[in-house]
């Protein structure tokens, strides 16, 4: 009877936040959170009021906050972002339409995210919730904040992040001769000049990361009051599922705490 009764226990489901990204992101995200429904997990999702995508549904529980934006700031900053990945041109021209889209899409995410961490009355409730784990998307690295200061593990679920912030977070290895950059084109198999101008691209990458992550930075060690980075933050994640398959995305170095899952990508038609 103690035995059966201690399996019970192992079966029980688990409580997890969540943090989602609007958008394609979030389509992706809910369909691993309608199998982990049905395996007995309590979901609890926090999302903007003003959104795309991030609708209430029967299999988790959705809590909603406000923000200074309309419908149409946010779904023109989510849509023209994602344009970028379908538009071809020179890698200078590419580049700074993403440095514009970037700015305008984190600008929105940033206060989004601000307006989140000082709501006390949720971050009252997610206090009591006790949840086990936080599951969220890096790319907009506020549900790893949550799970800091409510000192619980964090699962992370992403297809990309910009400036390659996830080789630097996990410790991959992320050498140019190897691994292409983004905007380039290559594979993984380059001669010596494609090697060579892949170490070049690898310059505004660091722009980039400023221009990103350096303010939730300041925005995290004011939440948490203590000095803290991006990149502190994100390895402190638990477990980084990838949305990635090496036989349609280049192959690369890896941590035993990374897990491809596969072409898992929006929702099925």
């Amino acid at each position: 009877l103690v035995l059966l009764l201690s399996m019970f226990s192992l079966a029980a489901g688990g409580k997890l936040l969540v943090v989602p990204v609007d958008g394609s992101r979030w389509l992706s995200m809910r369909e691993v959170l309608d199998s982990l429904r049905q395996n007995g997990h309590e979901i609890v999702v926090v999302a903007p009021e003003v959104n795309i995508h991030i609708k209430p549904s029967e299999n988790f529980i959705t809590k909603i906050y406000p923000i200074p934006f309309t419908k149409e700031e946010v779904d023109e900053s989510i849509r023209s972002f994602s344009q970028n990945v379908f538009e071809e041109g020179f890698f200078l021209e590419r580049f700074l339409k993403v440095y514009r889209r970037l700015k305008r899409f984190s600008d929105i995410s940033l206060s989004s995210c601000a307006h989140l961490l000082y709501n006390k009355e949720l971050v009252r409730y997610l206090e009591e919730s006790k949840f086990d784990a936080v599951f969220t998307d890096p790319v907009v690295p506020c549900g790893q904040i949550l799970a800091e200061y409510l000192s619980v593990p964090s699962v992370f679920f992403f297809r990309v992040m910009p400036c390659g912030l996830d080789f630097e977070a996990t410790q991959c290895p992320n050498p140019p001769s190897y691994v292409p950059r983004a905007f380039t084109d290559y594979t993984d198999h380059m001669n010596f000049l494609q090697r060579v101008k892949n170490l070049i691209l690898e310059i505004p990458n660091y722009f980039l990361c400023d221009l990103v992550f350096q303010p939730y930075g300041k925005l995290a060690s004011e939440f948490l009051q203590r000095d803290v980075t991006v990149p502190d933050l994100l390895r402190r994640a638990s477990v980084w599922l990838m949305r990635l398959d090496f036989a349609l995305d280049y192959p690369r170095p890896l941590m035993p705490n990374i897990i491809l899952t596969g072409g898992v990508n929006c929702v099925h038609k």
